[in-house]
């Protein structure tokens, strides 16, 4: 039984990412920017850094590189969403609780799919780029590695919980859920550290940042895979603090909000 229901979650996967395949050429424009993107940061890291070879706050001009492609290679993961605002949109998202198959388990193995258009043009080219670019792709240790692939988990964990509660509100609120969907977006890019790591912040605000739940998404990965921050131990106890916290918030305004879909007809 487990069996054939995995096989149904990697059937649905080949068909996300066929589906995101035959949206062409947006998909490739999306990936190709990914892949400019990175190579900005990293030169524009070695030019404001340039003249500072200690770094800033702990972090080297090296570890930065290294953070700065490594939140790219991931990018996916730790934002881990689930496309679900579409289905509120264009009204499918009633026809998803009549398949024979868990509800969050359908739009994980979507998202799953996507990934995987991701991983081939992106994450594997940018790791045959790594010596021309002069950056490392390894971990500060191999336990920084292994404690990483832990944290990363955690990090999806946290990214579906916060989706499937922005995805409530959305549902709830009744109006253009694009509005919250862009701040979001916005949200995920500036708080969770992946575009701007912590140490970088002025005036303290980035320690402020790290006990919010945003920073499990992207900085503590991030931090313990270059090593750099709190102990290894300490960040990922915060961070499966907020991932048991949010996905009990999560359960609790979805079956809300689920109530609400099947009351108005979808």
């Amino acid at each position: 039984m487990k069996t054939d229901l995995l096989h149904k979650y990697r059937i649905t996967a080949n068909i996300a990412a066929k589906n995101y395949i035959g949206d062409s050429p947006h998909f490739l424009l999306n990936e190709l920017l990914r892949l400019i993107r990175v190579a900005l940061m990293l030169s524009l890291w070695r030019i404001l850094l340039k003249d500072r070879p200690e770094g800033v706050d702990g972090m080297t001009l090296s570890t930065l590189l290294t953070y700065t492609l490594i939140a790219e290679l991931f990018a996916e993961q730790m934002a881990a969403q689930t496309g679900i605002e579409d289905l509120i949109w264009n009204g499918t998202i009633l026809t998803r609780f009549l398949q024979p198959m868990p509800f969050v388990g359908v739009l994980s193995a979507e998202m799953v799919g996507r990934w995987r258009v991701g991983l081939w043009l992106v994450t594997i080219p940018l790791l045959l780029l790594c010596p021309f670019f002069g950056v490392s792709p390894l971990p500060a240790s191999i336990t920084a590695g292994v404690l990483f692939t832990v944290s990363l988990s955690l990090a999806v964990i946290v990214g579906l919980a916060l989706d499937t509660i922005s995805a409530s509100f959305m549902i709830v609120w009744g109006g253009n859920i694009w509005i919250l969907s862009d701040l979001r977006n916005a949200v995920v890019t500036l708080l969770t550290g992946a575009f701007l790591p912590y140490a970088l912040l002025p005036y303290g605000i980035g320690k402020v940042f790290a006990w919010l739940p945003f920073a499990a998404m992207a900085s503590t990965p991030l931090q313990i895979f270059t090593g750099t921050g709190d102990s290894p131990l300490k960040l990922l106890a915060l961070q499966l603090f907020w991932a048991i916290t949010l996905t009990f918030t999560a359960v609790k305004v979805w079956n809300f909000s689920r109530e609400r879909i099947v009351g108005q007809g979808g």
